[in-house]
């Protein structure tokens, strides 16, 4: 079972940005899909981004032109560079594996206005 740790969050001013990571314990050849989601306090958890082995991306509305997706294979690693941040960006982000289906613990991210 692979297992995903997410990494980067922290406390940033609005417009400021900020880098998230998500390290899986297992490496394969040309890397998983990795789904990033995030959940608000009081909210359902909702699908911000995604970085498919393929090296394609997908991104919800809220996230386009603000946030882009890379990975690092050799490092098993996906990033979330998020930029232009707002105050409803505020939330725990996760990392998901649907190959795995496994997730991170999550990874606070608070935008303070």
């Amino acid at each position: 079972q692979v297992q995903l740790v997410e990494s980067g969050g922290g406390l940033v001013q609005a417009g400021g940005s900020l880098r998230l990571s998500c390290t899986a314990s297992i490496s394969t050849s040309s890397g998983d899909t990795i789904v990033w989601h995030r959940q608000a306090p009081g909210k359902p958890r909702e699908w911000v981004a995604t970085s498919f082995a393929t090296g394609i991306s997908g991104y919800a509305e809220s996230a386009k032109g603000r946030f882009i997706v890379s990975r690092d294979n050799a490092k098993n690693t996906v990033f979330l560079q998020m930029n232009s941040l707002k105050s409803e960006d505020t939330a725990v982000y996760y990392c998901f594996s649907p190959t795995w289906r496994a997730w991170g613990r999550g990874t606070q991210v608070t935008v303070s206005s």
